[in-house]
């Protein structure tokens, strides 16, 4: 008697069995396609982040000005404080920024920068600083103050350059308030593991008006 032509059960089980592990080993090179897209994306997302929040440091140590009988810049270990000019030449006014690293229980220790409203007396700056340094101890923000949160940090550190010299930064309070700004201002700060973006980073900011002397 002649077989018939065709496959036997074994090798229907066979062929079962290897267009399974082809469909695993497709998903998983899916999968794995997927999760490195998402984290190139979240990688991204966090350096486009800290490149704005870094651009902005610099804007406001740019506009920073002193004024008579008012600080312009202030970093007592917890809190940089900032005196800044408007960029609108129409509407000339003063702001107090600063920029701390504050704690919530649901989503950790991040950096972040407040601002107060626009002011143009001494009496309304004396008020923005205080409420920047309360801030910074946790206090809520009053109505027209701005926060932005920025990016999770472990840690940061301020350095001043002066005297042709990189020292820690010092408090107002130890310089007093005629004490000129300071030629350099650097900034370390530190990225924990397990996000987007982790490690050390250091950012230099040199005062626009500092000459080089020539060689």
């Amino acid at each position: 008697m002649r077989r018939s032509k065709g496959f036997t059960l074994i090798e229907l089980l066979v062929a079962i069995a290897v267009m399974a592990l082809l469909a695993i080993m497709s998903w998983r090179g899916l999968d794995g396609m997927a999760r490195a897209e998402a984290q190139n994306r979240e990688r991204g997302d966090a350096i486009l982040t800290l490149q704005t929040a870094l651009s902005q440091w610099g804007a406001d140590l740019d506009a920073t000005v002193a004024l008579s009988r008012i600080r312009a810049i202030d970093w007592d270990g917890r809190v940089l404080r900032l005196t800044r000019r408007s960029t609108d030449g129409d509407t000339p006014r003063v702001y107090v920024v600063a920029w701390a690293l504050r704690t919530d229980p649901a989503t950790g220790t991040r950096w972040r920068r407040w601002q107060s409203p626009g002011f143009t007396t001494q009496a309304d700056w004396q008020q923005a600083w205080e409420r920047a340094a309360a801030w910074a101890q946790g206090s809520s923000n009053d109505a027209g103050d701005a926060e932005v949160d920025l990016l999770p940090m472990q840690e940061w550190q301020i350095y001043y350059f002066r005297n042709d010299a990189w020292g820690p930064a010092v408090s107002a309070d130890a310089l007093g308030t005629s004490t000129p700004l300071p030629d350099g201002v650097r900034l370390v700060i530190n990225i924990p593991p397990g996000a987007a973006l982790s490690g050390t980073i250091t950012r230099d900011w040199v005062r626009p008006s500092v000459t080089v002397p020539k060689s």
